[in-house]
Parts: C-alpha cells; structure tokens; sequence
C-alpha cells in the first residue's frame, strides 16, 4: 500500500467526506492531485497520488486525511461464533503482514517531518515532548520524597542523607538518559531531512522502528463497526483485540492517552479499511476563518457548484459572518466577491473575518436587505446564498412568506447566463418548487426531482454536508414599499428566467438539506 522510497513516490491515501460531498472530493482529487486508482464509497474516497502531502492537505472537500493501510472486503464471520474466535479471525485477518505496516509506520514519519517542515509543528513537538519529560521528573522526585518521608522514623540523619544524595544521582542519570535517548531520535529525524540521496534517515527511522533496541512506538486504535459484526464484538473489544496483537507483533506500545500514532479502523457490511491519521484536527477546520458559521466544506461546495470563472463578481445577500464568500476566494483569486446583511453582528463579524484572511482587495460587505438589493440589474455573475433554516441562528423574517421577493431580488441582480446557488431547508425547497412550477404549467414535474450522486460521476454539481440547521446568517426585512404580508400564491414574472439544472438531497444530520443550482436564461431562449 506504501513506498518507503525518500523520492516522490504514489501513496495510498484515504479520505473521509460528509455524506453527498464525495462527488465533490472525487473531482478535486482528481483535478488538483492528479489522483489515481480513485475510487468513492459513502462517506469515503481512496486514491492514489505523488502529490507533495502539503498540497494533499489543502484539498477543501475533504474531512480527514488518512495514510491508507489496508482496503479489504468485510469480514465475513460464521453463523453463532463465539467472541474469541471472532477477535482471532479479526487479528489473522488485518494484521498478518508486519512488513505492511513497518513500511506504514516508517511512510507515516516521512509524512509527518515533511509536514513539519512546512508548518512548523516539529518545533511544536519537540517543546511538547520536552515539556512532558519535565512533568514526568518532576512527579518521579515527589514520589521519591513522600517514599523517603514515610521511613523517616526509621532513619537516621546521615542514612537519610545518604539515601537523598543517592536518589539525586539516580534521577540526574535518569534525566541525562532520556534527553540523550530523545536527541537520538531528533538526530535520526534531522538526517531523513538532510540526508536526502544519501539514505541515512531511511536508515536511522528503520532502526527505530524495527530495532532490538528501538524505542517502541506509542498508539491506539479507534474502531467504527457495523453490521453482524457489531453484535459479537464491541467496538471496544475489537481495539483491544487489534491492539494486543499490534503490541505482540511488533512491539509497539498502547498509549491511550497521548499516542505517537493513531490507527482508525473501519468495519462495515460493504468493505474493511485501516488508515492512520495524518493531521491532528480535521481538513475542515480552516486557519483563514476565525469566526465559523456554516461548515467550510459545505460553503466551498456551494461555490463550487457556481462556477465561478476570474473576473467574475460574486454576490451572497444573506452573507452572515460570510464563510461561503471566503472559501470562494481562497479558491478563485482572480474574482471579485460582495456580501450583503441587514445585521450589525454578523457584519462585524464577517469583517473580522475578512480581515484575517486578508481579502480585503477582493471582498466587499455591505448592509443591506435581501430583499432590495441596492445594485443594477443584471450586474453580478453568480448568486451564492445559504438561507437560514432557522435552528442554528434565530430569524426575524417568515422565510417562506419572503421567499418570492427574495429569489426576485436575485434573479434581478443575476446576468444572463448567470448562476444561482442555494441551500435550503425542505420546507423552503417545497415552496421553491412551487414557485418555479407555477411560473411555466408546460415545464415537466420531473425536473426538480431530488437526485442522489452517483458513485463514480465525475459531477462538481454535487451536494454539501453540512452541521445540523447550520446558517450562516440573520435575515430582517426591511422592505417598506414591496410588503409581504403572507405567502405569495403566485410567482413574480421575472422568475421565469430562471432554468433549473439540479437539485441535490444532503443529509444535515436530524434534518435534510436540499443544494439547487439555477441558471439565468433570457426571455427569448425560453
């Protein structure tokens, strides 16, 4: 599954994506890594690719990041067996090849120094380290002293003296023999990092790794199981099944609390799939945002289903703290963006954030209401907007009554050949469709069916996860001339230039959510 080769070699990797956002992590392997051998399954995407593995970390679709260790069919286990038969098929099964994962654990750290060198976490890591062998010290010397305390009844002045200069010689070899120990293995790290042709850090890591006198590797295992095989073994006793066996096998050391390496385990009725986590916190988390609304997969997902080109200006009227403007220019350096919102505390935020990104040549916010958009018609090239469901942030205005207006507002501002991007809680989806129905009794009932993405379709239009009722903004009204004082019954005519070309189905966690993408016709190509 790996190569330990200290040249750029392909790797197997594995990552996870919130349900309907694998098309999308599938394209982006494909075009930004050069991916190969890729393959989709719920929630997972595996590829393989030579790509530095900083640039693998910056793929924005994604939610973790995996070395992959083994991909295998499921575990498929005999009617009535016994628990201790089934943890030894397990352990035969995922670890009968201590090559593969020597080879892993040694790829892993070649991995882990290149991103270090970029990022600066060795530093981080060794201050760490540092810092945990000063606490353990200094623990070992008050466990020393209360011993020595406790017989001092017994004792006499100069035997306790003797035995207060012995423990302080013990703990200064003690202290000396464990730096000297760390320092091996940072020299061992400094040399795969300039060792290069030479080969003495692939040496200095094999001897580590698989020495007699190495020192061993801490981990743990963290297991997902479903199916039959989740009713004879907990997810627990497979980790701790794996881990014994890990541990006999090659020596390793389980460490639950603060482990070097981290292994994952999948288990399902449809594959079998261990990797090792090669970042410590998700993909997602994004170090240009320092306020978080809506998930920044799901914001880049609702840009990229705009296709955005350079010169394009991009407008999101219902903005909040304006995660999908920012993702998209992370992504589209050469367009323009504008955000718009009514609340004084979402814009602060959004400019907090605008600020820290350092887009403030790119992007532009404004207050202003969704529903009178104070700019020409037909002068923007994409309409993004997430309206808000509700549950996660409050709203003043009846979102289904102000629905009409507000899709008239963007239909306006939008150009011919322009596109609209929307998520929408289902219950606002129910009164799209009905609005856009209305406004042509000849257009099929079919075409805005809810379409599930295809495993394999190399489709960017695909579909977002996103948090549970997640919404990036706080909608008021402030409309005096156009009132609404309900739901309207029928659509404004200006709608009829909208043509729908997809309608996605995501799953948000206890609600659903519903991604639409709509392109602007003129009259006459209707």
């Amino acid at each position: 599954m790996v190569d330990t080769s200290t040249e750029p070699s392909l790797i197997r990797y594995f990552c996870t994506a919130g349900n309907g956002m694998e098309p999308f992590l599938v394209d982006e392997v494909t075009r930004k890594l050069t991916g190969q051998d890729v393959k989709m399954f719920q929630g997972k995407v595996l590829f393989t690719s030579c790509a530095n593995i900083t640039t693998i970390r910056d793929i924005k679709s994604a939610e973790r990041l995996f070395l992959l260790l083994k991909h295998d069919s499921p575990v498929k286990l005999p009617a009535y067996t016994s628990p201790a038969r089934a943890a030894s098929v397990l352990q035969s099964t995922l670890i009968n090849d201590v090559k593969l994962w020597t080879d892993a654990a040694m790829t892993w750290r070649r991995l882990q120094e290149e991103l270090a060198v970029n990022t600066g976490e060795l530093r981080e890591a060794e201050e760490k380290c540092d810092e945990e062998l000063r606490r353990s010290d200094h623990r070992e010397e008050e466990e020393k002293e209360e011993a020595g305390s406790a017989l001092n009844g017994k004792q006499t002045p100069g035997t306790r003296r003797s035995m207060s200069q012995t423990m302080k010689k013990k703990r200064k070899m003690n202290c000396e023999d464990e730096p000297r120990a760390e320092e091996d293995e940072k020299s061992g790290e400094v040399d795969d990092l300039t060792a290069g042709k030479h080969g003495k850090g692939k040496a200095a890591k094999e001897t580590r790794l698989s020495g007699p006198s190495s020192v061993p590797l801490s981990f743990r295992i963290n297991c997902k199981c479903s199916g039959p095989l989740s009713r004879i073994l907990s997810m627990q006793d497979i980790s701790k099944a794996l881990g014994v066996c890990l541990s006999r096998q090659l020596g390793w050391k389980v460490d639950l609390r603060n482990p070097q390496l981290e292994i994952s385990v999948y288990l399902t009725d449809d594959l079998c799939l261990l990797g090792i986590p090669l970042t410590r916190l998700p993909l997602a988390n994004r170090s240009y945002i320092k306020t978080t609304g809506l998930r920044s997969t799901v914001a880049w997902a609702i840009a990229e289903l705009a296709q955005i080109q350079p010169g394009n200006l991009v407008l999101d009227p219902m903005c909040g703290v304006g995660t999908i403007l920012i993702e998209a220019a992370q992504e589209h350096k050469l367009a323009y963006f504008l955000g718009l919102d009514i609340d004084d505390g979402q814009l602060n935020k959004a400019n907090d954030n605008v600020s820290f990104a350092k887009l403030g040549d790119q992007m532009h916010l404004l207050k202003a209401s969704c529903t009178d958009i104070p700019l020409p018609s037909e002068s923007v090239d994409a309409v993004v907007c997430d309206l808000p469901f509700g549950r996660k942030f409050g709203t003043k205005t009846n979102m289904a009554s102000s629905l009409p207006l507000i899709l008239t507002e963007m239909e306006r501002v939008l150009r011919v050949g322009g596109t609209l991007a929307l998520l929408l809680s289902p219950q606002l989806s129910c009164v799209l469709k009905k609005l856009l129905t209305l406004k042509d009794p000849r257009e099929p009932s079919t075409s805005h069916q809810e379409l599930e993405p295809q495993p394999g379709r190399d489709d960017r239009s695909a579909v977002p996860s996103k948090q549970e009722g997640a919404s990036d903004t706080t909608v008021t009204s402030t409309q005096g001339p156009r009132p609404q004082t309900g739901m309207q019954t029928s659509p404004p005519a200006s709608l009829s230039s909208l043509r729908h070309q997809i309608t996605l189905r995501l799953s948000l966690g206890a609600i659903d959510g519903l991604l639409h993408k709509y392109i602007k016709f003129s009259t006459e190509q209707q």
